[in-house]
């Protein structure tokens, strides 16, 4: 027989009381008697009345904790969930391909959350990445599934989620960005140029690292061949990415003097047009119509080709 909590929080604990309740059991990972949960579901309208960082810190106590699938099931039995974060509450039974039960957003959601490393912000962004799924799932004539655009609308779901529950500013923006961008990293092909993997880099900015992270968390395949070769795929990312930084800080993708050669080929002075021109140079190597790392009259001549004159 399953062992159960044997010291829950008493009803006079009130809806304070019920979060405790659910941050113990993603502590401890052990089932709770059916009548504190019956208490707690009566209780749930009032535990989205609490103050805001009183709800945040609970949630974070849980996604944090060793056991929070657990906890964060049985705020859904309780109807908690449903009361504080409707938006993923929603996700629950909520399939993301026609008979396949662990396609479930709920639970693919928890499981992404557990293999998250442990960094509130990455959590937060792992618990929350895929609520734009509800209102943008299409089901198509022949069976498949489609969430069009559905990070973007996350991240719109995000905004009143972050006001709800109060993030600061920085946080606020940090999870956001990454509920935004989560699919980007394993989208990697190794097709990619250079340039689009500069592009990709410079685009993540400070936000790479955490966004490889939930990327990796990102991937619950039940074939572990699958598991490992998108593993590897976004390792591989990670390793081009470092490697073409290392080649940039020798040697830039435009050669030294390309602006003196620039002033004296189109008869220009030093300028603002310069660097226009630079830029889109800088462009076009960015969409492969031309090469990196070439002598000044390669894209003296470009430049001429697209009807740049003196």
């Amino acid at each position: 027989m399953a062992n159960r909590v044997t010291s829950p929080a008493p009803p006079g604990d009130g809806p304070a009381g019920v979060l405790a309740v659910a941050v113990k059991v993603a502590r401890e990972g052990l089932p709770m008697p059916e009548e504190i949960t019956l208490a707690a579901r009566e209780a749930a309208p009032m535990v989205a009345e609490l103050p805001a960082a009183q709800l945040r810190d609970a949630f974070e106590q849980i996604i944090m904790a060793p056991h929070l699938g657990e906890g964060l099931q049985w705020m859904h039995q309780a109807g908690v969930l449903a009361a504080t974060l409707p938006e993923l509450d929603a996700t629950v039974d909520f399939s993301q391909e026609a008979g396949r039960r662990h396609k479930d957003v709920w639970e693919h959601t928890k499981q992404v959350v557990r293999q998250s490393p442990e960094k509130p912000l990455v959590r937060w962004s792992a618990l929350l990445h895929d609520i734009g799924k509800v209102p943008t799932r299409v089901m198509l004539p022949d069976g498949r599934v489609t969430f069009h655009r559905h990070a973007e609308v996350g991240a719109r779901m995000f905004d009143a989620i972050s006001r709800r529950l109060k993030f600061e500013r920085e946080a606020r923006q940090r999870i956001r960005f990454l509920i935004y961008h989560h699919l980007r990293a394993n989208a990697y092909h190794c097709s990619w140029t250079d340039s689009a993997v500069r592009r990709f880099d410079a685009e993540m900015g400070r936000h790479l690292d955490e966004l490889v992270e939930l990327s990796l968390a990102d991937v619950t395949s039940r074939r572990p061949g699958r598991r490992a070769e998108a593993a590897q795929n976004i390792e591989e990312l990670v390793r081009r990415i470092h490697d073409i930084r290392a080649l940039d800080a020798k040697v830039p993708p435009l050669p030294p003097g390309l602006g003196n050669a620039m002033m004296e080929a189109f008869r220009l002075p030093p300028g603002r047009r310069i660097g226009e021109l630079r830029k889109l140079c800088e462009a076009a190597i960015e969409r492969a119509e031309i090469e990196e790392r070439k002598d000044a009259a390669y894209y003296i001549d470009y430049l001429r080709r697209q009807g740049i004159t003196g």
